[in-house]
């Protein structure tokens, strides 16, 4: 079976509701091209000053070939390499790039500052559906699931990446 990448998914969390969390909100959809979403706390933190319900972060999902050429150009600003760590034991990897201005073509923007983001990439077989859908939902056997070796193999395989252990 042929794996291909479902999702791509951009984060990045700034901790504080108000203009900082604007400007990484501007950061995602310049370098995306898709508007965010905000996303919003769980707990509550007095320690942080983080109450429940508190936008503290935003993040866009990109799919298809969107996905696919956005990740290609995060894999040029971590030049390629990413450290077997990084992927999970179902075969999803993610990555953070500390600067944005390390993407290729992207300039640095004074009005914005300076941000770095989260890249996670969620990995998917054909037959996956069958435990996602709403109606007669079932489990796939162990063997037709990813395994971090075989993540391993496709990013090394399709993207050309080194994976450092």
């Amino acid at each position: 079976m042929m794996i291909n990448i479902e999702k791509v998914t951009v984060n990045i969390g700034v901790g504080t509701a108000g203009e900082k969390l604007e400007k990484a909100k501007k950061l995602i959809e310049k370098i995306t091209g898709q508007k965010p979403v905000q996303t919003v706390t769980n707990k509550r933190i007095p320690t942080w000053g983080v109450r429940k319900g508190l936008a503290i972060g935003t993040k866009v999902t990109l799919r298809g070939k969107k996905a696919e050429e956005f990740l290609n150009k995060c894999l040029d600003a971590v030049e390629r390499k990413i450290k077997a760590k990084s992927f999970d034991e179902n075969g999803n990897f993610a990555f953070g790039i500390r600067e944005y201005i390390e993407i290729p073509g992207i300039k640095y923007d004074p009005e914005i500052g300076m941000f770095g983001f989260d890249v996670c990439v969620t990995l998917k077989k054909k037959g996956y559906r069958v435990k996602n859908r709403k109606i007669k939902k079932s489990k796939y056997p162990k063997r037709h699931a990813i395994k971090k070796e075989d993540a391993i193999k496709f990013i090394k395989e399709k993207f050309n990446v080194e994976v450092l252990d």
